[in-house]
């Protein structure tokens, strides 16, 4: 179907991007003074900042309680962004929505952003945290059962890499992954997937962003073939916690995702897929307030609750 007429609506009134290489800090800025106020947010029962300990120096995250109860599961949220945009604020909301539809903790994680701290710094950042929040279930009030990771775009790279990861580790901690419009294959050949060439230009993501804002990620040398950079080439999917993939029909991303869970449904992994048709990418983050995206987290709920 065509684009949803809002998001065409929306995206018309877009001034045009500036010429020339992304600038993050402006970028940042304008993305920041999208935020919504904080009377038109989701209320949830409490909301908490603290800091983790990390690789590299303190780690900033923000803990949603959805509820009075003592004890609840956790849902550990990885914001998008292209690894050099987003923030606690700019998806506040996200975390909200998901608290209050699944009644799990949430932890948004403030990790480090590109260019100033490239590949791998924001994942080290993550997987600290998941590892962390493992160990201190007590203080966080986890009940012992969902430990899920979930994250959109680029969040849902580092939501997959932290899932493979802790399996390699035999640390077992992750239950589940939620992996919205991920961002899984850093190679970026226009040829590699149909929808990078069908949703190339128009839906908000255009395919010729791609690279040069995911150049600030990549700028320490990593390979777009490490399956830590992106998770699409990891060779052996085996074992790995369930997953929901969520996709938009009008993202240049698309296929990676699909295909992605196309081969954890091949290696044995419990999937549950999903395309939001009319959808462009970044939907969750902007366009989720729309009846037929605000959706999308009964499904990540319904998701969650089977074990």
């Amino acid at each position: 179907m065509a684009l949803h007429p809002r998001i065409a609506e929306a995206l018309a009134d877009l001034p045009r991007p500036p010429s020339g290489p992304p600038d993050p800090i402006a970028l940042r800025a304008a993305e920041e003074d999208q935020v919504p106020a904080p009377g038109d947010r989701t209320p949830v029962h409490a909301v908490d900042d603290l800091v983790v300990s990390g690789p590299e120096g303190e780690v900033p995250v923000r803990v949603y309680t959805p509820d009075g109860r003592d004890r609840h599961g956790l849902l550990i949220f990885l914001h998008g962004g292209a690894f050099f945009l987003g923030s606690l604020e700019t998806h506040d909301h996200v975390a909200r929505a998901l608290a209050a539809a699944t009644g799990l903790t949430v932890l948004a994680v403030d990790y480090r952003r590109a260019p100033e701290a490239p590949f791998p710094a924001g994942l080290e950042d993550c997987l600290a945290v998941v590892a962390w929040a493992a160990e201190h279930g007590d203080e966080l009030g986890w009940d012992g059962t969902t430990l899920a990771v979930a994250g959109d775009s680029s969040g849902g790279n580092y939501a997959a890499v932290v899932a493979a990861t802790d399996q390699d580790a035999g640390a077992a901690h992750v239950t589940h992954q939620v992996l919205f419009y991920p961002s899984l294959d850093l190679d970026f050949d226009v040829d590699r997937y149909p929808s990078l060439r069908e949703n190339a230009v128009g839906y908000g993501l255009e395919t010729a962003g791609l690279a040069p804002f995911n150049a600030f990620y990549l700028r320490s040398g990593a390979d777009p073939d490490d399956p830590r950079v992106s998770p699409v080439k990891r060779a052996d999917l085996t074992g790995l916690p369930p997953a929901l993939v969520v996709t938009a029909e009008h993202d240049p991303l698309r296929d990676e995702g699909e295909l992605y869970a196309r081969r954890l449904q091949e290696a044995g992994v419990e999937v549950s897929v999903r395309r939001y048709p009319g959808a462009g990418h970044g939907f969750v983050q902007h366009f989720s307030w729309l009846p037929e995206y605000a959706q999308v987290f009964e499904e990540t709920a319904a998701f969650l609750g089977r074990r």
